[in-house]
């Protein structure tokens, strides 16, 4: 007999399925589900039923509701995983929290506004209940590589994180989180930024900017930098700058660059990926830490802590744009900055 109880809220579609909006990231967090000795997925919730059966033939489930407060008051359930879009994470996680489920694993970003966030955390806090939000990056091969490098002492001290990707929320999300694994989680100081609306998209219901800057310093002297838009989105990718040098990882490439102590010039650093490097199994990797860490006690490295972290971020940078100004860390709960009308964005 499993020692856990599963429960989804929000199967969806698989990715590039037919009809599908978006990655089907329950089917993901399925496998871990799956591959665990310790859990059973027994309950699962969806709006659209049609979903809930496709996802149940595949993965499992033993009832499907329609109504996820249903779902909560009857099953008893020991772990939550919530695969909606952001605006109802909120919600979601409170309603879990407070039913007395004892680890939820939510889908990022966070949610819409940083108030919400600390909401999120505040109360799972005070019913005891485990948090950790899908920054599923933390376990790829390469990432790690490049944190073991920076360790080693290679490029030297570090001084300066970067990145490009395609807006500071929906993708920023995993950048900002990157960057505090790569600098041991060290706490933000404050943070400088602009963006435009212009040219911006719509993502999980939520609007986003067109071009944006992030400018921000740690506690322990170490500088971020994150660019969005306007010819970011690829390569996506980060570069770890040292005293000595620097290294560079791009999403899809089988290597990292590096040039480091000693080093004439840029050399590629292999990286073994294999199949437990694809989407699934690297979400999937982040559930069984999340049930291990439920088992033990220890902290998650998925943990809300760490995604609070790269959400105060986010907020920080938008913040600054609002007010023209620099924004000093911590960051007071503010509610959502993201523009109301979309033709705004055009």
């Amino acid at each position: 007999m499993t020692q856990f109880r599963a429960g989804i809220i929000g199967c969806g579609r698989p990715w590039k399925s037919q009809d599908a909006s978006g990655f089907g990231m329950a089917h993901f967090h399925a496998h871990g589900y799956t591959a665990s000795a310790d859990t059973t997925i027994v309950a699962l919730a969806d709006i659209n039923l049609d979903n809930a059966r496709a996802f149940q033939a595949e993965h499992g489930g033993e009832r499907i509701y329609a109504d996820y407060q249903e779902m909560l008051a009857r099953e008893q359930l020991d772990i939550v995983s919530i695969c909606t879009w952001p605006h109802h994470h909120t919600p979601m996680v409170i309603a879990a929290a407070e039913a007395g489920v004892k680890a939820i694993h939510c889908e990022k970003p966070m949610a819409p506004s940083y108030a919400e966030a600390l909401r999120m955390v505040d109360i799972c806090g005070a019913n005891g209940t485990q948090l950790t939000f899908n920054h599923q990056r933390r376990f790829a091969a390469p990432f790690r590589a490049a944190r073991d490098i920076l360790r080693s002492g290679t490029i030297g001290q570090l001084q300066r994180l970067e990145g490009t990707c395609a807006n500071l929320f929906d993708w920023g999300t995993h950048w900002f989180d990157m960057f505090g694994f790569y600098n041991d989680e060290a706490a933000v100081k404050w943070a400088i930024g602009q963006v435009d609306w212009r040219g911006g998209a719509t993502i999980f219901g939520v609007p986003l900017e067109g071009q944006g800057i992030s400018l921000f310093a740690y506690e322990n002297g170490v500088r971020g930098l994150l660019l969005t838009g306007h010819g970011t989105e690829r390569p996506l990718g980060n570069r770890l700058i040292g005293s000595d040098g620097a290294i560079e990882v791009t999403i899809g490439a089988k290597s990292i660059r590096v040039w480091g102590k000693g080093d004439a010039d840029w050399r590629d650093v292999q990286v073994a990926q294999d199949a437990g490097e694809s989407l699934s199994e690297l979400v999937g990797q982040g559930v069984l830490d999340m049930i291990d860490a439920l088992k033990t006690g220890r902290e998650p490295e998925l943990s809300a802590r760490r995604a609070l972290r790269a959400t105060e971020l986010i907020f920080a940078t938008y913040e600054s744009s609002r007010r023209g100004g620099r924004v000093d860390f911590p960051l007071e709960a503010i509610e959502s900055p993201f523009p109301r009308v979309a033709p705004s964005m055009t």
